[in-house]
């Protein structure tokens, strides 16, 4: 891991993953991740998509055996649509990726949400739609800070 990371003027490549299911709000969380991301010089981002959450960790771990990432960021949103499956997949994503991240020792940041009631309401997508551009923002700031204390560890 740590070779993935040595200098700060080194370019870092940074996975993307999101989940398709709710696109309209997901792509928020990407699109602000981009923007933040942009301001870094040293970051180029490379974006995969997946069906939905439950398929996140796989592609994780196989992105990172590659070698080729200094990081990896999940997105997506799960949802209960009138089923409780939603707890168990979202624990089930949340776990895959924290193995991910201790069996390959790189980082994986999560903005995998599931709402406790969501519904398709304009109110409840819109907001949504919003905390998803904080919450890209969020995973950008975490990312960057991570691989800079990480780079630090190679000095």
């Amino acid at each position: 891991m740590i070779s993935k990371t040595t200098a700060s003027t080194d370019t870092q490549t940074i996975a993307f993953i999101q989940a398709c299911w709710h696109r309209d709000i997901v792509d928020r969380c990407k699109e602000s991740f981009l923007a933040d991301t942009a301001k870094h010089s040293n970051l180029k981002v490379e974006l995969f998509e997946v069906p939905g959450a439950f398929e996140i960790p796989l592609h994780a771990k196989l992105l990172a055996q590659t070698g080729k990432y200094a990081a990896i960021v999940a997105a997506g949103l799960v949802t209960n649509s009138g089923i409780y499956k939603h707890e168990y997949v979202a624990q089930s994503v949340i776990s895959g990726l924290m193995q991910v991240q201790l069996e390959t020792l790189t980082p994986i940041f999560s903005v995998v949400l599931t709402p406790h009631n969501f519904h398709s309401s304009e109110e409840h997508v819109s907001f949504f739609r919003e905390h998803f551009v904080v919450k890209g923002a969020e995973a950008a700031s975490a990312c960057i800070s991570t691989l800079e204390s990480l780079g630090k560890l190679g000095d």
